[in-house]
């Protein structure tokens, strides 16, 4: 049996239990051995045998179970099919493709709408697969355009700025509609405004878009947690306002003796936006250290065919290709000199700034610097193979790994939300039964339990401190294997370093300057230090 790891990037998760949701979902599904969900780098890492299943059933779990997978669409045009049959066979080849999620081929317009995963499976390989699939009539060659593929990373970036847009109008809106509901309920008794005529269906008419518009995600959220029989930080928060907005609105709507809290449901989800705002922000900010190292690697590289040179993207270099590299250029990917010299920084991956000498017979890594001559080499290792891409590789794994801390806080959380629940339900009764507080008051309490359980800092914390700290050090040179590493390293009292290099610039730099008179001019005297 063999076993292929997936990484996929789920949307839609507000909160660590979600992350629990989608985990022991994935974990039930026949074929698949792990799954590891971490909600801060909103990432599912899944360990699967896919002769039992496929990526496409894969990602269609998810989103079954109410959340998303951010995929990207890719049209590819197609010259020379024939008949219906032709367009059959195409589709059937790709959707069979590892890392497809949905494959669509129309034999009128002639274009396949392929939707993928991004990292499983690219743009090469779906014009291969088309190539290579074969059907009466010959085979087809695909148009190639501009602008063709996304990448994980793309893909991800996108999403989060959208979470991050929205999440920044909610709170615009939040703030300004909410600030209005507290002075128009509050500005008459503080003395700040006249007696307002109909002050109460003014706050009414001001609360209800907040109470829709903000309060959607988390109604939407909850009533997922419901579908799959459970219950998040969200339940919490679209309990509690709810509370204060229906209570509040029967009251003024039946006429009944009671102060309305308008201003408190709209300020409760105004403030918890506020919070996911500053969120969201975080988590697209730890992410911003993978995007650095992929960076790292150029998008095109020169690559000799046909007895010529062609720049083509590096997703298109093919183990055996002829490189080239000329000064100052990246080398694209892994291979082995075969033609000209030259000196070569590698201080991304060995810390060491001096260059190293390249001639015949030498291998290079993907991401580094060429200083000085031009030379040609041999790939060997391309795409997700390349160093640079086992390091970034590396570091995402080590992001959605879960140290043990954050393992004992995902067990509380599994069952935080159901007691908060029993807790509030329990706080109304002892206050309305016991205390001999009113209905109102008894109310108040328990949508003060709610609300005060609602952030979801236990199950956010550790992740996102993960995270961080993982993609802090990357920047800085420094690779962590695992969550659990991290979080030992908090025990070390010595560190063995083998080379100074590793602590060093490696860089001379001017720290004095001395004059000296000889009576032969000025003598200036430079003292470096590496």
């Amino acid at each position: 049996m063999s076993v292929k790891k997936l990484d996929l990037p789920v949307t839609g998760m507000t909160c660590a239990n979600c992350a629990l949701t989608v985990e022991r979902n994935l974990k039930r599904e026949a074929g698949v051995q792990a799954a590891n969900v971490n909600f801060a780098n909103e990432h599912a890492l899944v360990e699967f045998d896919p002769e039992a299943v496929s990526t496409g059933e894969l990602v269609h779990l998810v989103e079954d179970i109410g959340y998303g997978v951010a995929t990207a669409k890719i049209d590819l045009p197609i010259a020379g099919m024939t008949c219906a049959n032709c367009a059959t066979t195409i589709e059937r080849t790709l959707q069979r493709l590892d890392g497809v999620v949905d494959a669509s081929v129309n034999f009128a317009s002639e274009k396949a709408m392929v939707a993928y995963v991004p990292g499983v499976v690219s743009r090469v390989d779906l014009v291969r697969a088309v190539e290579d699939a074969g059907y009466e009539g010959g085979t087809p060659p695909v148009i190639e355009v501009e602008g063709a593929e996304q990448t994980l990373e793309d893909v991800e970036q996108q999403a989060r700025e959208a979470e991050i847009r929205s999440k920044r109008n909610k709170l615009i809106v939040g703030a300004i509609l909410g600030s209005l509901v507290m002075l128009v309920s509050m500005g008459p008794e503080l003395g700040l405004l006249p007696h307002i005529p109909y002050a109460a269906w003014i706050a009414f008419a001001l609360a209800t878009p907040v109470q829709y518009y903000l309060g959607r995600d988390f109604y939407v959220s909850a009533w997922k947690a419901t579908q799959n029989r459970t219950a998040n930080m969200d339940t919490l928060v679209a309990l509690g306002s709810s509370v204060a907005y229906f209570y509040s609105a029967a009251v003024l709507i039946f006429d009944i003796a009671s102060p309305i809290y308008f201003e408190t449901a709209a300020m409760i989800l105004t403030f918890i936006i506020a919070g996911k705002y500053l969120e969201a922000r975080a988590k697209g900010q730890a992410s911003a250290a993978i995007r650095k190292l992929m960076n790292l690697q150029p998008d095109t590289a020169i690559v000799l065919r046909g007895g010529e040179e062609r720049e083509v993207p590096v997703s298109e270099v093919r183990v055996g290709d002829s490189v080239v590299v000329k000064p100052g250029g990246r080398v694209p990917v892994d291979g082995v000199v075969a033609a000209g010299h030259s000196a070569v920084d590698e201080s991304m991956v060995t810390g060491e700034s001096m260059p190293v000498e390249k001639a015949e017979g030498d291998s290079v890594i993907g991401g580094t610097i060429n200083k000085t001559g031009t030379f040609r080499f041999e790939a060997t290792k391309v795409g997700a193979e390349t160093a640079l891409a086992q390091i970034v590789r590396l570091v995402q794994e080590a992001q959605g790994s879960k140290a043990p801390v954050q393992r004992l806080a995902d067990q509380v959380a599994a069952v935080f939300v159901p007691v908060v629940i029993a807790v509030a339900l329990l706080t109304f009764a002892a206050w309305f039964f016991v205390g001999g507080a009113g209905f109102t008051q008894a109310l108040i309490f328990m949508t003060a339990v709610l609300l005060i359980a609602c952030p979801c800092a236990m199950g956010l914390a550790t992740p996102t401190g993960v995270m961080a700290g993982t993609g802090v050090g990357a920047e800085n040179g420094i690779l962590v294997k695992t969550a659990a590493s991290l979080e030992r390293a908090g025990e070390l009292d010595a560190v063995i370093l083998d080379k100074t290099g590793t602590i060093t610039k490696g860089e001379p730099e001017v720290t004095d300057i001395v004059i000296s008179d000889f009576g032969f001019g000025t003598l200036r005297q430079a003292q470096g230090r590496l």
